[in-house]
């Protein structure tokens, strides 16, 4: 008798294992125990386990202590970023904040499923990507393979399973555009 997802291999290699298990200990430790204003602290520790944080010539990215990052070799986050309290990355595929791009409280970002018409149910991770200045509300979902184009509001608790053009505001399960946003004053 089969069942659904029995038996599926690792989809990654020893090495990111290890490193995994050594990024889950500092996060739960000297990242998730830093004072909220100690981001520059944050930044290096995510730098170490290599993401690419941008922000050297400008304003560094803000990342909240309560954030959770899967592997934080699959992270950009450039200039200007915030990721806020309770933020969950679960970047099993890249995943890249463009400047200025601004995730509120319990944001969840999933670059990750599974294949489920096949009976091992194999890992299907696909990047993502939020653009310029988009702000996502509270509590959103951002599926994978999701592009959210530059200057984009994305409205609390929206389920983002398909790309959203630049400069419009959407929300709603599923998130679908409702005007144009204006450019900020």
């Amino acid at each position: 008798m089969k069942i659904l997802g029995h038996r599926s291999p690792s989809p990654w290699t020893r090495r990111e294992k290890l490193a995994r298990a050594a990024w889950v200990a500092v996060e739960a430790t000297l990242f998730r125990l830093s004072p909220r204003p100690l981001h520059g602290w944050r930044r290096m520790l995510l730098r170490i386990f290599g993401a690419r944080i941008g922000g050297h010539d400008g304003p560094g990215a803000r990342i909240a202590p309560s954030a959770r990052v899967h592997f934080p070799w699959n992270l950009t986050l450039e200039a200007g970023t915030m990721v806020g309290p309770g933020v969950r990355l679960y970047n099993l595929a890249p995943v890249a904040l463009r400047r200025g791009a601004n995730l509120s409280q319990r944001v969840h970002v999933c670059a990750g499923t599974h294949d489920y018409n096949r009976w091992e149910m194999p890992l299907a991770a696909r990047p993502v990507e939020i653009g310029e200045n988009v702000w996502i509300a509270a509590e959103a979902f951002i599926g994978p393979g999701v592009r959210i184009g530059e200057l984009a509001v994305i409205g609390a608790r929206s389920v983002v399973m398909r790309d959203i053009p630049a400069r419009t505001i959407a929300a709603g399960n599923p998130c679908q555009p409702l005007r144009p946003r204006s450019e900020p004053v």
